[in-house]
């Protein structure tokens, strides 16, 4: 019992980072129906940041932080909207998807070339040391990895649905030509999407980098498993992505320690077809209807 729960906090941590990416797909798809598969590499570049500020310049952890999630907001926010969607969103939505598969080759092999191909550490956030939880040794990291986690979901959750700017977010993503009547400024919401998007990605990039180290091709596993986790929970529903996110998470550490870590990749790939074939639209989400 005692390993059994130790597996599930570390699974619910992991998880809750997974979310965080799958979170902001589900954000940039409600706003401007765009899916964004240079998404893992939007969670792997942060840590990327903070490392040049914290070895190039020499600032100290605090500082290099905020230097991280500044230059996530201002190059994966604002940049990706103005340079690649807005130019890219009047051809369709095929172009687009091949564009962001393209952003994704770039910042990966750009990463590598830049920083090297090894993994680089990155400095821990949080004590290393271990607690007991009913009989089981849970690290501080997982604890509060998780608590961090759902801490940021809990607070985008009443920005959006208690706020203004909130508000008139969800009436852009709801119908955008009712809400630009009704005098919200849409172009500006969206903007704030993906900034927003941006900033969630660096939060997950500075809370999984400890754990799986830096690396450039961290992208490509992050990004499979967020944009998995949107369509398992539901992709037109934040609880769905943060559901989506702590089920594969706990799923994948209970099959590593119990089953096998051989076929543990395989787990979301066999998620995603069940939930496709049982309810499409995700265990969180709502069927959207369209005129053909």
């Amino acid at each position: 019992m005692a390993e059994f729960l130790q597996v599930l906090f570390s699974g619910l941590a992991t998880g809750s980072i997974y979310a965080l990416a799958a979170i902001g797909f589900s954000l940039v798809w409600q706003a401007a129906q765009v899916v964004n598969f240079a998404q893992g590499e939007f969670v792997m570049l942060p840590a990327f940041f903070v490392l040049v500020a914290l070895h190039w310049f020499g600032w100290p952890l605090w500082a290099a932080l905020a230097f991280g999630l500044a230059v996530a907001v201002a190059v994966l926010g604002l940049l990706f909207k103005r340079l690649i969607v807005e130019p890219m969103l009047p051809a369709g939505g095929l172009p687009l998807i091949i564009a962001t598969m393209a952003l994704s080759i770039l910042l990966k092999e750009g990463t590598k070339q830049f920083y090297g191909a090894e993994a680089q550490p990155f400095p821990s956030l949080f004590p290393q040391s271990t607690v007991r939880l009913g009989g089981a040794v849970v690290a501080w990291q997982d604890i509060l990895n998780l608590a961090v986690s759902l801490a940021v979901v809990v607070a985008l959750t009443l920005f959006l649905n208690r706020s203004r700017i909130g508000r008139m977010m969800q009436a852009t993503a709801q119908n955008p030509a009712v809400a630009e009547i009704l005098g919200v400024n849409t172009k500006r919401m969206v903007l704030y999407t993906f900034l927003i998007n941006a900033a969630l990605a660096a939060v997950a990039s500075v809370l999984i980098s400890p754990v799986y180290l830096a690396k450039f091709s961290n992208g490509e596993t992050l990004g499979l498993v967020a944009f998995i986790a949107a369509i398992v929970g539901g992709f037109n529903q934040i609880r769905g992505a943060l559901a989506g996110g702590l089920l594969i998470g706990v799923l994948d550490n209970l099959t590593a320690t119990y089953v096998t870590t051989e076929y543990r990749a395989a787990l979301p790939l066999v998620m995603l077809i069940v939930i496709i074939l049982w309810r499409p639209q995700g265990l969180f989400g709502t069927a959207e209807g369209r005129q053909v």
